[in-house]
């Protein structure tokens, strides 16, 4: 408690915050929601924008010139190529404490370009990625927080510093590390990270159904020879790679329940008549903490060295990506989920609930239309949840990945989620597209904006709520577990991933560009009729 006060103290002196009661405070409240309300157009055409660009991990070129053009415009210093990632920026206004970090992701995902606002598989360009999990929301949402609260800032002459970022190759786990190790977050006091979902949620602690994880890559060397006349001269790389996969695939059943594994074969050989001289497979290696994950990569080596073998090849591997699994700080959680309970979800509209009903009945789900009551907030699970014969907490089931995971072991962190997308979809999908450039993600990132610019405001005048986070951060978070990068001295950003698909889908891609100056909306560029179902 000593600490506790004593950082406090140095926090008020540092800030020299000036006296604001608390009929004040409630007004420069109710003056946020206000100024939010009033961008509604702002958060329509930003939305609508980002969507259009449609960019991989690394890609995000269009994107992020765009997004940190406008924060230019409105008095924001930025910097850009962060981490020596070229899509990589940030953004700040401000000085002094607190600095409040609001971060984003912004790539998409292939095959899932898909026309907003129609509830059946439409693509706007045959084959070429899109935005099937929204993130051309998030960001969007931070700016319209951040220019609401820079405007209250500057009038009651408030101190701290509001700084923005865009999560860059999320989708790839491939841009935070390195943002972490470049010292993006070495003075913030807090971050709130931002990522779309289907309700307004936060929770603390950790998940039981996420993961952490390396993306590794493993190239093999032969050689080549004529498949026909003289395969012995030949070596195969992908035989290489294939007993590689064989011999993952039995070790399986033999890792802990909390591992997931994937791998996808990205170069097999180039014509069958020739013995492929060279092949790569590219593994995702999830499990639910550092030691566990080291162990999943120790063990992939081991395979790859008994792949060579077993065919006279030799091979190279590198890191793509990785992230730790979160964790969530809980005295902001626990604030912020006060002001979600304040906000509430938006009131939907007949032709909302009637595009969501329709892509449900689409995907043969059950038709339950848009979330109409808030979520309770998520808890790390606790023993008697299913402990084990000692009172330990139930192993981790696994799940998805999110390298926000290393910015919450560096800095207290909490992940706003908001509802821009439609209950029940599967992830990755063309199908959470749908409703990406349409009323419900405008709507929905509106109310989180909300949600972020409260949060924004607690912080600012009071002190103590981030003396608590760092009190938590400190003595419960990492009491007994400290971060270490996966990341490698020799391990640089995977830039070059996603160019070649990028440079044969742009052009095609480019001609439907939103322009905000001839069309209202998105959806009245491509002449959708909202909503358009079956």
């Amino acid at each position: 408690m000593r600490l506790l006060l004593t950082f406090v103290l140095a926090a008020l002196a540092a800030w020299g915050q000036p006296a604001i009661t608390s009929e004040k405070e409630a007004a420069l409240r109710t003056e946020a929601l206000r100024l939010i309300e009033g961008m509604q157009k702002q958060a329509q055409v930003m939305v609508d924008t980002v969507f259009s660009f449609g960019e991989l991990g690394f890609q995000e070129f269009e994107t992020s010139r765009y997004l940190s053009g406008l924060l230019e415009k409105e008095g924001f210093r930025v910097e850009r190529g962060i981490a020596g990632i070229p899509t990589a920026w940030v953004a700040t206004w401000g000085r002094g404490k607190p600095v409040i970090s609001l971060g984003s992701d912004i790539d998409d995902l292939p095959q899932t370009s898909q026309k907003p606002g129609v509830a059946w598989h439409e693509p706007l360009v045959e084959g070429a990625p899109g935005h099937g999990e929204g993130h051309n929301s998030g960001v969007p949402l931070n700016i319209l927080a951040a220019l609401a609260v820079k405007r209250i800032m500057e009038r009651e002459r408030i101190p701290g510093t509001i700084q923005l970022w865009p999560g860059v190759a999320e989708e790839l786990v491939a841009g935070k590390a390195h943002l972490v190790r470049a010292g993006l977050f070495k003075d913030v006091d807090v971050c709130l990270f931002t990522h779309v979902s289907n309700n307004l949620g936060v929770s603390w602690g950790t998940s039981a159904n996420s993961s952490g994880l390396v993306s590794v890559e493993y190239t093999f060397k032969g050689e080549s020879a004529h498949a026909g006349s003289s395969p012995w001269r030949g070596r195969s790389a992908l035989d290489a790679v294939e007993l590689m996969n064989v011999g993952w695939n039995y070790r399986r059943e033999h890792l802990r329940l909390a591992q997931r594994s994937h791998y996808v074969i990205t170069a097999g050989g180039d014509q069958p008549n020739v013995v492929p001289p060279t092949a790569t497979v590219w593994y995702y290696l999830r499990e639910a903490d550092y030691d566990h994950i080291m162990e999943l990569w120790r063990i992939a080596d081991d395979m790859a060295k008994g792949a060579a073998l077993m065919t006279g090849t030799s091979f190279t591997s590198r890191l793509l990506g990785s992230a730790w699994l979160a964790h969530f700080n809980r005295p902001i959680a626990e604030a912020m989920y006060e002001h979600i309970k304040t906000v509430g979800l938006p009131q939907w509209s007949e032709a909302d609930q009637t595009l969501a009903k329709g892509i449900q009945r689409e995907l043969k789900i059950a038709e339950r239309g848009l979330a109409v009551k808030i979520s309770e907030m998520r808890r790390p699970p606790v023993p008697a949840e299913g402990a084990d014969s000692e009172g330990e907490a139930p192993m981790p089931t696994g799940g998805g990945s999110d390298d926000i995971g290393d910015v919450s072991w560096n800095v207290p962190t909490v992940t706003l989620r908001y509802p821009s997308n439609i209950p029940g979809l599967p992830a990755h999908h063309w199908a959470s597209a749908v409703a990406m450039a349409t009323p419900i993600a405008h709507k929905g990132v509106i109310a989180g904006a909300k949600v972020q610019a409260l949060t924004m405001l607690e912080l600012l005048l009071h002190p103590e709520l981030v003396a608590k986070a760092w009190d938590y951060f400190n003595n419960v978070q990492t009491k007994d577990v400290k971060y270490k990068s996966f990341l490698r001295p020799e391990d640089a950003p995977a830039t070059w991933l996603n160019q070649r698909i990028m440079a044969e889908y742009r052009p095609k891609m480019k001609p439907l560009y939103y322009d905000s100056a001839k069309h209202e909306t998105y959806l009245d560029q491509l002449g959708v009729k909202y909503p358009t179902v079956r």
